[in-house]
């Protein structure tokens, strides 16, 4: 799918949209709210690099080597759409039950796609052999994508993690980045390890994975500890990095939920749309221990709601405009990369479907889409005044050209004061209703919400303008 089809597909949509949101998205005669947005174009919090936007797919999806391959063309231009030089991480639950196999299994493959959804409750050991290796390699050249990939350190042995990474390391060649010794250490406890588990217990069993692979495959490079929440781990293989002196350690890496886990009670919009207080301790965590030990740090997996999303939350308008705040969220920061997590059919996956009924964008990926506009950019530090929390803005400069993208995740309109002062270019997110799954649109069109340096955002509706 190329810009001109997305964009025409958008605008199928775009007469009603635009003359929606007041009446569907909020309330029709709620006052706006006031925001003045300044920006200190002297200092850069950061540039946001080519290969900043991901996706993360379950392992246990290489059981089909049809998947993620040349053949795969609806999902390699959905890919490119979303990125040319996008970042594939493959890992996930899974990874502790993938099994390297050099003998191609005989027989169709277990399954067509896999989902996160069923990563918690699927402990099957599956395949991976060259051919799925191959056929990644080809997607890869396809999308102009470069992969993470995950070894499965939790259940398999070692031997079997070395032989896997001297395949990958030769097949993939300039498209892996760097391999993940494992799928979220943190919680091996009780599960894989002992009750006694803790980091040190971690950082000894990866010295000694890492030792075994580099004598088999003197080139690879890693990436780590690729933890779900426990900061220690983070901080600790961050240091322990720096002191051994590793260059092969070329990324920092950790995961990302806003709430969780699924089904559980209070796992509603509101909750999504709230300021995350977690969010903010986690990345001046992970961006200090990055600098400390003098590495970049990458969110390797993420998501909404973890255990596969929210129904009604995860795949709706909520989740785009979420999507879109928390990827500049992390790129203000400093972080180099997000991958969102999905795969098959699960509520949160940015793209759904398989190969028998084809695939297609959840409103996640609008969100994505909004986000990837400030790829190459300078974001500059920036200061919104507003009485409301769930008003975002973040201001940048790319090739010269000031930019600013504006959320609403509230529902009422809003009125901002910015320092731009023209607009040639706007993008408009924006649905039928907060909770809406269907008909969420990412539209282009001359600014039609800006005129004289003021802003007006319709409730629950993001705008990005560049002058």
């Amino acid at each position: 799918m190329n810009r001109r089809s997305f964009l025409g597909r958008a605008a199928a949509a775009a007469a009603v949209s635009c003359l929606t949101p007041r009446f569907l998205l909020g309330q029709e005669n709620a006052p706006p709210l006031q925001a003045k947005l300044t920006v200190d174009e002297a200092i850069t919090l950061a540039t946001v690099p080519r290969d900043f936007v991901g996706l993360s797919y379950e392992s246990a999806q290489l059981a089909d080597p049809a998947f993620f391959a040349a053949g795969n063309k609806e999902l390699i231009a959905l890919c490119r759409e979303l990125s040319h030089d996008g970042v594939l991480r493959i890992g996930g639950g899974t990874s502790a039950y993938t099994v390297f196999t050099t003998r191609e299994p005989a027989g169709p493959p277990p399954f067509d796609a896999f989902g996160p959804d069923t990563s918690k409750n699927v402990n099957v050991d599956t395949p991976v052999t060259p051919a799925s290796l191959r056929n990644l390699r080809a997607f890869l050249d396809a999308t102009n994508w470069r992969c993470l990939y995950g070894l499965n350190i939790a259940r398999g042995p070692i031997p079997r993690a070395v032989e896997e990474a001297s395949y990958v390391q030769r097949i993939l060649g300039p498209r892996l980045i760097a391999f993940q010794l494992g799928n979220e250490p943190d919680a091996w406890r009780k599960r894989f390890r002992p009750a006694t588990w803790s980091y040190p217990d971690y950082w000894k069993e990866w010295w000694a994975a890492r030792a075994a692979i580099v004598k088999r495959v003197p080139l690879a490079k890693f990436a780590g500890p690729d933890t779900s929440n426990k900061m220690a781990y983070v901080t600790g293989f961050a240091a322990d990095v720096k002191e051994h002196g590793l260059h092969d350690v070329v990324m920092l890496t950790s995961h990302y939920y806003a709430m969780g886990p699924a089904g559980a009670k209070g796992m509603t919009i509101d909750r999504l749309l709230s300021p995350d207080p977690k969010l903010d301790y986690l990345l001046k965590t992970a961006m200090a221990a990055a600098h400390n030990a003098g590495i970049p740090y990458r969110m390797s997996e993420g998501n909404s709601c973890w255990n596969g999303g929210e129904p009604g939350v995860s795949n709706t308008l909520a989740s785009a405009l979420w999507v879109a705040d928390v990827m500049l969220h992390f790129a203000a920061a400093g972080c180099v990369g997000v991958n969102l997590h999905g795969g098959g059919y699960g509520y949160y996956t940015p793209i759904a479907g398989n190969l028998k009924n084809g695939f297609v964008p959840r409103p996640e990926f609008f969100g994505m889409e909004l986000a990837k506009r400030f790829v190459g950019a300078d974001i500059e530090l920036s200061n919104l005044a507003c009485a409301n929390d769930r008003v975002r803005a973040y201001a940048g400069r790319k090739a010269g050209v000031p930019m600013l993208l504006a959320i609403n995740k509230t529902d009422h309109p809003v009125v901002m004061q910015t320092p731009m002062r023209r607009a040639s270019q706007q993008w408009l997110l924006s649905g039928p209703s907060i909770a809406a799954k269907q008909g969420v649109t990412l539209t282009q069109s001359r600014a039609t919400a800006f005129h004289d340096g003021t802003l007006h955002l319709a409730p629950y509706s993001a705008v990005l303008i560049e002058e």
